[in-house]
Order: C-alpha cells, then sequence, then structure tokens
C-alpha cells in the first residue's frame, strides 16, 4: 500500500528525461502495467497536453526497450500466483483486470496458464499452503468456503472438497448463497 507524502512541499514536475530515469526505477522495484506505470507518471509530470506527451514518448521508448510489456507481466504473474500462491483462474484473472490488462491478452494468458490446471489439486494446495484443516463444524466450514472463493476457485471445486471431508448436506446449502452474491457482483 503507498502511503502519501506528509510534506506540505509540491514535487516540481518532472520533464521527460526525469520522468524516463523515474520509470525505470520504479520498474527497477517491480513490475509494472503500462497503466500502472501511465498512473504513476501522469502524477509527476506537467499536467496538460505537455505531460501527456512526455508521459507518451517515455512508455514508448520503455516499451521499445522492452522495459515495459503486458503480455510478459501478465504470462509472469499468472504463473506466479498459480505457482507460489496457489490462487484459482477466476482470482487472477480479476487481479489481471485491476492492473489495466486488456481483456483479450487475459483471456489468452489465462487460457495458456490455467488450461491443464487440475483445480481441485490447487484448491488442497492452497488449503495445505494456509494451514487450513478439515473443518470441525458448520462456521468453519463456511471460513474455508469463503477463503476458497475469496483465491478464485469454482463453486464445483468447493463442494467437491468439503464432500470429501464428509461436510453435512445442509451445510453446503449456504454456499449456494454465497455463490449468487458472487455471481452479482
Amino acid at each position: 500500500m503507498a502511503f502519501a507524502r506528509k510534506s506540505g512541499k509540491k514535487t516540481a514536475p518532472l520533464d521527460e528525461g526525469a520522468l524516463f530515469d523515474y520509470a525505470v526505477k520504479a520498474l527497477g522495484r517491480r513490475m509494472r502495467t503500462e497503466a500502472e506505470l501511465r498512473r504513476i507518471l501522469e502524477g509527476r509530470a506537467d499536467p496538460g497536453e505537455r505531460g501527456k506527451s512526455a508521459v507518451n514518448a517515455v512508455v514508448r521508448r520503455l516499451k521499445e526497450m522492452r522495459y515495459l510489456d503486458d503480455r510478459s507481466f501478465a504470462e509472469t504473474y499468472a504463473r506466479l500466483r498459480q505457482e507460489n500462491d496457489k490462487l484459482g483462474a477466476r482470482r487472477v484473472r480479476r487481479d489481471l483486470a485491476q492492473k489495466g490488462i486488456r481483456a483479450g491478452l487475459i483471456d489468452t494468458t489465462m487460457n495458456a496458464q490455467y488450461a491443464e490446471t487440475d483445480e481441485e489439486k490447487l484448491a488442497r494446495e492452497h488449503l495445505e499452503r494456509r494451514g487450513v484443516k478439515k473443518p470441525k463444524d458448520e462456521r468453519e466450514m463456511a471460513r474455508v468456503a469463503r477463503r476458497l472463493v475469496a483465491a478464485g476457485f469454482s463453486t464445483g471445486t468447493i463442494y467437491k472438497i468439503l464432500r470429501q471431508w464428509n461436510v453435512p448436506e445442509e451445510a453446503l446449502t449456504a454456499l449456494d448463497t454465497l455463490e449468487q452474491e458472487r455471481e452479482e457482483e
């Protein structure tokens, strides 16, 4: 989470060269999408057309140098979120959209990354990685279900895991309302 500067001083707008240096340093700290980088640069550039053209020139130059590539970002992000965090496709898809990746690129990336994935196995790995054990009561079952929903797994996969844990069928009906609320979002 980024925090605003506490000093009341307003920083002077950066020219194109300084914006480029600023962008390279921002990309050096972590990978960013074009949309994220544009937001950062627009906050440091001159207001108006002059600043927009400087931001466009910096972004164009970074793309030519292959420092900024949304396709590479999406592929790496999806792979790492699947392999390291054990997240489901829905969550990764939503995260990529929030980061400003185009819908077509998200579809291509997700199809390539999650096509051969066993969602149930991935969900079990997610639970294991988080130290989640078999629920003892309805309340714990709901907590596990919410965790899996937040991690981007389908309701079918969640039901399958909970059924294998012998969770009562009445408790599973509560998940239906959870899924309906999620679809309304």
